[in-house]
């Protein structure tokens, strides 16, 4: 899989600089396509960088609770297998 190529806050600066100075111009200084620029927009159009780095925040809290969660499942699961093999 590829690397992204810009942080999201890199991605919320380039659309405001779309929003005030044209967005044609910031797209070709950037390099970037028009399909590029309004998938962003529609992902991060509202935001800003404060509440970028709040929602990957719980994205990766998000993450390590769910990770956790299926750690239980699979000890709760090989405790049941333990104890139907014990007879108890």
């Amino acid at each position: 899989m590829a690397k992204k190529r810009f942080a999201a806050e890199q991605i919320v600066a380039i659309l405001r600089e779309a929003e005030i100075g044209g967005t044609d111009e910031a797209l070709r200084k950037h390099g970037i396509t028009q399909q590029t620029y309004y998938r962003w927009k529609k992902m991060y159009g509202s935001l800003g960088v404060s509440e970028v780095h709040r929602i990957k925040q719980l994205e990766e809290e998000n993450r390590k609770l769910k990770q956790l969660a299926g750690d239980q499942a699979l000890a709760i699961q090989v405790l049941q297998e333990h104890i139907k093999k014990k007879g108890y």
